[in-house]
């Protein structure tokens, strides 16, 4: 079997470029309808909340840049561990700030998806 790895890495990447230039039609390819997302405050979000959220300006990414990322290929999952520095207004309050992130990819009928991201944010 191949190495998943490096390939999830790039679409993660994708991914976190969609969510600063508000692409809506990758993320919506990209994360799983029954996605679950832990940002970094503990708020929780599904699929169609985080999207809706962007959507609407309640939450704004500027950027969102990763680095030390490592993939452990589990077959048909793909668990991603790393570092990214996040840009984003929130409420109306302007944050940038660094995280920790696990990051979970689902092979699902021939295609990736993101199933489960969970962050905890770093010290300033």
């Amino acid at each position: 079997m191949a190495d998943n790895g490096q390939m999830i890495i790039e679409l993660d990447r994708k991914r976190m470029v969609a969510m600063a230039e508000k692409d809506v039609a990758t993320l919506n390819a990209v994360l799983a309808d029954d996605l679950v997302y832990t940002h970094s405050s503990a708020r929780l979000d599904t699929k169609q909340s985080l999207i809706g959220a962007m959507q609407s300006g309640a939450t704004v990414y500027s950027s969102v840049e990763p680095s030390d990322v490592v993939a452990q290929d589990c077959g048909d999952a793909v668990v991603l561990t790393g570092v990214a520095r996040i840009g984003v207004t929130s409420g109306g309050n302007a944050m940038k700030f660094g995280v920790r992130f696990t990051d979970v990819y689902a092979r699902r009928g021939g295609q990736w998806q993101m199933v489960v991201w969970q962050s905890t944010r770093l010290p300033d």
